[in-house]
């Protein structure tokens, strides 16, 4: 166990510490500094804070029944229960593929962002804005957004397969997409305040980058790679050889 654990988690070399602190300072301590501020503000200021409130108004001035029924399909793309299932199937794709570091950061990543949103809604005990009639309210508390914790825990996920990989800035560019999508619907519908999906984004992005330091899951990509061109190569010095003459 000790040999399997030094082949597969190491620290890097010196020459790439400056690179993880930098990694750390803006990818951990940043978001986890902007969560507490937030978290402070609304400690004492329980009705939101004081531009949050004409910021869902504004989101709201657009609703007509179309898009009602719109937002409700598309907000349940961020929830547990639509994403829960689409990160099984993935799990089990990579268990398939033997890529172990991608199965665990996944794994790690998006169980470790449900269980710190379920205790962050048990210290707070934000109550859920109530601007508009006709929309059912969760149950839980408010702060941070579960949706919102889940659809950027998911996009990173997402991100880190793709890495190295030609599709990255596709893959990018719509999880982004996906990440803004999912708080839009969110203040549409009034059952979060914008610094709910605020501190919701930067606790999964201070957990999601955290957990990919030590778990490294770009390193399935390089590994393979490897093995593509160690294969080739091999293939390539089996062509080259001359074949002996048969007597």
């Amino acid at each position: 166990m000790t040999n399997w654990f030094q082949n597969h988690w190491h620290f890097p070399p010196r020459s790439d510490w400056f690179a993880l602190l930098l990694l750390l300072f803006c990818g951990v301590y940043l978001p986890l500094q902007a969560f507490v501020i937030l978290a402070l503000e609304i400690w004492q200021l329980e009705g939101g804070l004081t531009w949050e409130v004409p910021l869902m108004i504004t989101i709201h001035n657009a609703a007509t029944p179309t898009l009602d029924r719109i937002v409700v399909v598309l907000t349940q793309f961020g929830s547990v229960k639509t994403i829960g299932p689409i990160a099984f199937l993935i799990a089990g794709v990579l268990f398939s593929q033997k890529r172990w570091r991608s199965l665990v950061y996944l794994t790690l990543t998006l169980a470790g962002c449900g269980a710190i949103n379920l205790a962050a809604k048990s210290f707070w005990h934000r109550v859920r804005p109530q601007l508009w009639e006709g929309y059912i309210l969760p149950k839980d508390f408010s702060f941070p957004s579960g949706h919102a914790m889940t659809s950027m825990a998911f996009a990173a996920v997402v991100i880190m397969l793709a890495w190295r990989g030609r599709w990255l800035g596709v893959t990018t560019m719509l999880a982004m997409v996906y990440v803004v999508t999912i708080a839009w619907t969110r203040l549409y519908l009034g059952v979060h305040y914008p610094s709910d999906i605020l501190a919701g984004w930067m606790l999964s992005i201070a957990w999601a980058i955290g957990i990919s330091i030590f778990v490294k899951p770009a390193a399935n990509a390089v590994s393979e790679t490897i093995a593509e061109i160690s294969v080739s190569n091999q293939n390539d010095d089996q062509e080259n050889i001359p074949q002996e003459k048969i007597l």
